[in-house]
């Protein structure tokens, strides 16, 4: 069974702020590739099809990046990069 997936209010923030959507997010860690970063926690990378205009420039591939700590029964979101090329 996975574990339920809670994202922070800083988190979704930062969703807003990066043009984020919570699909992608919750996609990202269930679907994404997983790589162990400091202070247990665990950075999830995902390539999304863009082939949109973001701040004014166009770009084909959106990356999205939840940063996620595991709890006993639950992932939390902390924050959440994004990266567009």
């Amino acid at each position: 069974m996975e574990k339920p997936i809670e994202i922070s209010q800083h988190a979704r923030e930062q969703m807003i702020e990066r043009g984020v959507k919570e699909e992608e997010v919750l996609t990202a860690i269930r679907q994404g590739e997983a790589e162990l970063t400091r202070s247990r926690r665990v950075m999830y990378r995902k390539n999304f099809q863009f082939n949109g205009v973001w701040r004014g420039k166009r770009y084909a591939v959106k990356q999205v990046v939840p940063i996620v700590i595991e709890e006993s029964e639950k992932l939390v979101v902390v924050t959440v990069y994004t990266f567009y090329f």
